[in-house]
């Protein structure tokens, strides 16, 4: 005998397509893009603990010259690398946000709206992430930039006396870090608030479509002359009693049926 599966209410409902905001490809890129982010701030507090520093030597008649403590190139490989990785993660996340969010039905785009009576504090958020994320983002960036500028200024002759030497602030990389790590957050803040208002407008949907159902259920269809003609013939039909006290059958008539019984 041919084996028969049960049809479940999941394999009607349809299937969530992979560029959806609450689709396993969203999840994993927000948390590749969360971990991402803490390996950038581990890389930059590499490069603030191994960064180039100075040493004046004292010359003849009071000339001073100084020397770098370093060559400089693990600093600027742990920025360089921070710079890199931080921009491409940044990037993947943010324009699968934009593909998910273009695919979006109309409908659940009207809860960004801010017309939308209780969407503004949605809205409010996601502009708030949005802007922030990218200014930490320019912020820590321009910081690894500027400490790669300067760290590659003496990858070579380091051991030189120069009579000036450049180098950058105490805490400069650990700034960056910090600035890269607030944005990978606050890029998950975005995403959460956009999956919150694709979720919020769902449930605006489903309870429409639940009124209008309700609605035609409960409307009442205006009678054919044919099923009121059924209706009477129906309230014309005899009674038939059972006379339990004599175990006889009997019928009942209405008052205003006029054909004669017809007797067994």
């Amino acid at each position: 005998m041919p084996k028969t599966m049960a049809v479940t209410h999941a394999d009607l409902a349809p299937s969530r397509r992979r560029t959806d905001l609450g689709s396993k490809l969203g999840v994993l890129l927000i948390v590749l893009n969360i971990l991402c982010g803490l390996f950038c701030f581990i890389l930059c507090l590499i490069a603030e603990a191994t960064r180039s520093e100075i040493t004046w030597i004292d010359r003849n008649e009071g000339r001073y010259e100084c020397v770098y403590s370093g060559s400089g190139k693990m600093p600027l490989l742990c920025a360089a690398s921070a710079f890199v990785g931080l921009a491409i993660a940044m990037m993947i996340e943010h324009t699968f946000m934009m593909i998910a969010v273009s695919k979006l039905p109309p409908s659940a785009l009207v809860t960004l709206d801010p017309d939308f009576g209780s969407s503004w504090t949605l809205t409010c958020q996601a502009g708030f992430f949005f802007v922030t994320t990218w200014i930490c983002f320019a912020v820590g960036e321009i910081l690894l930039l500027i400490g790669m500028s300067v760290e590659s200024g003496h990858l070579k002759n380091w051991l030189r006396p120069r009579p000036s030497c450049l180098v950058i602030r105490e805490g400069l990389f650990s700034a960056a870090g910090v600035f890269t790590l607030a944005s990978v957050f606050l890029a998950a803040g975005l995403y959460l608030t956009a999956l919150r208002a694709q979720r919020t407008s769902q449930e605006h949907e489903n309870v429409r479509q639940q009124i209008l159902e309700a609605a035609a259920l409960y409307e009442s269809p205006p009678r054919s002359p044919g099923r009121q003609r059924i209706a009477a013939i129906a309230r014309e039909d005899p009674v038939f009693r059972e006379d339990h006290s004599n175990d006889q059958a009997s019928f009942e008539f209405p008052l205003n049926y006029t054909k004669d019984p017809i007797l067994v």
